[in-house]
């Protein structure tokens, strides 16, 4: 079949899917949610059916899938709105955790928060119509047919940012090259975060000439100032960082077996929930270790662990330890984010489950500037080295600070692009 007529017959099975068929699976769809304790789908808002407020005719619309995407985009939001201050600002999510995160941080610097549509194009029309937007951004690898379509037909730039196309997914896409050849053509173009990713986007019919590598919007982090003072003097520092129910005990029993190896190191443990501390200060008391806390501006002058029992304090601290653990990863959650530390050329350890950061992890790895370990065993192995071995610690903390320069300038070329386009 030409590709001519295979696509005139995908883009009329596109649409018709409709508004009336999504809603009469919908209530099934949130009762089965309702049973796993997940929150229902927000339908009305997927479907185009909210108030939206006077926007203007000079809009940007920016958009991150979920918590990751919705972190990754803090540097670029500020430098729109500082560039571009005659432009509304409206950014849209498509989970619910990306919702609440994006209108906790954002809310100040956007014009207008709400959620990306479903891909039924009478929903899209009526969401691109409240909208209005001058140009449409939308980050990593979100490719929707019917709201390509519907932005092509309507002359609204498209673009993806921080473009990228996993290890997992490649295989699959390829199968269905013939229709993300019809997709990715209603783009205007692809800025992704390697030229690995921009091979594949082309592969998978991408137009050459609109295709570049930006690099990765979540590496524009900056550094926090840091005016704790833990008092170790010489003693090097270990963090176990956004821990859970379940690690604690995991990074106290290593730190344990590397005081045995070496006295002079101290502890920071830094529980992702402070309702914990109770628990965790249990745990301590159990290893007979000396701690404090960080509320009572203990340190490490006659302490061997410090609580961090504060909201806000964490990304600063890392400038102040030498090794951390990134915690929600022994406990199947998902992982935290590892940049935070690496930002400072600190290497960081984290468990198998990485799945929220997995993208980050994979270039962090690839560079030799992070590990993700299997196991407990392993775990120990690496902090052990990275504490009792100077050349290696060295190594990997030199190759931590070469990995932010590879991959920092992401905001900057979407800012250029933009200027382009507007």
């Amino acid at each position: 079949m030409e590709q001519k007529t295979f696509e005139k017959i995908f883009k009329f099975f596109c649409r018709t899917i409709n508004v009336s068929m999504v809603k009469s699976i919908i209530p099934s769809v949130n009762f089965i949610r309702k049973i796993k304790n997940k929150p229902p789908i927000p339908l009305k808002e997927k479907l185009g059916e909210f108030t939206s407020p006077n926007l203007g005719e000079k809009v940007i619309m920016l958009h991150g899938v979920s918590v990751g995407e919705i972190v990754s985009l803090e540097n670029l939001i500020k430098k729109i709105k500082a560039t571009f201050p005659e432009y509304k600002l409206v950014l849209t999510t498509g989970t619910l955790t990306g919702q609440e995160l994006a209108k906790k941080k954002y809310s100040e610097l956007t014009d207008f928060i709400t959620y990306f549509p479903l891909d039924i194009y009478s929903a899209i029309k009526k969401f691109l119509n409240k909208i209005k937007p001058s140009v449409i951004l939308i980050t990593e690898t979100e490719i929707w047919p019917n709201f390509s379509f519907c932005a092509s037909e309507n002359n609204i730039p498209l673009y993806i940012i921080n473009g990228r196309i996993s290890d997992k997914s490649y295989p699959s896409y390829l199968k269905f090259k013939k229709i993300f050849e019809i997709i990715l053509n209603c783009y205007d173009g692809i800025f992704s975060q390697s030229e690995l990713d921009r091979k594949r986007f082309i592969s998978l019919g991408a137009k050459e000439e609109k295709t570049f590598v930006m690099k990765n919007l979540k590496f524009e982090i900056e550094k926090k100032e840091c005016d704790i003072n833990l008092e170790n003097g010489s003693s090097k520092v270990f963090i176990a960082a956004s821990t859970h129910k379940g690690e604690d005990e995991i990074a106290l029993n290593a730190y344990k077996k590397l005081k045995e190896k070496n006295n002079n190191i101290k502890m920071v443990l830094a529980p992702r929930h402070l309702t914990r501390i109770e628990e965790i200060e249990k745990l301590i008391k159990n290893t007979g270790f000396k701690y404090g806390f960080r509320t009572k501006k203990d340190n490490f002058k006659d302490k061997d662990i410090i609580i961090l029992d504060t909201l806000g304090e964490l990304s600063k601290i890392y400038e102040k330890i030498d090794v951390a653990y990134i915690g929600g990863s022994f406990n199947n959650t998902g992982g935290h984010n590892p940049l935070e530390a690496a930002i400072y050329s600190k290497p960081t350890i984290s468990g198998p489950s990485i799945k929220n950061f997995r993208d980050i992890y994979s270039i962090l790895e690839r560079e030799n500037a992070s590990f993700v370990v299997k196991n407990k065993t392993e775990f120990y192995s690496i902090l052990e080295k990275l504490f009792l071995d100077d050349e290696f610690y060295s190594k990997i903390s030199k190759n931590c600070k070469q990995c932010f320069s590879n991959q920092q300038g992401a905001a900057d070329f979407v800012i250029n692009k933009l200027k382009e386009i507007l």
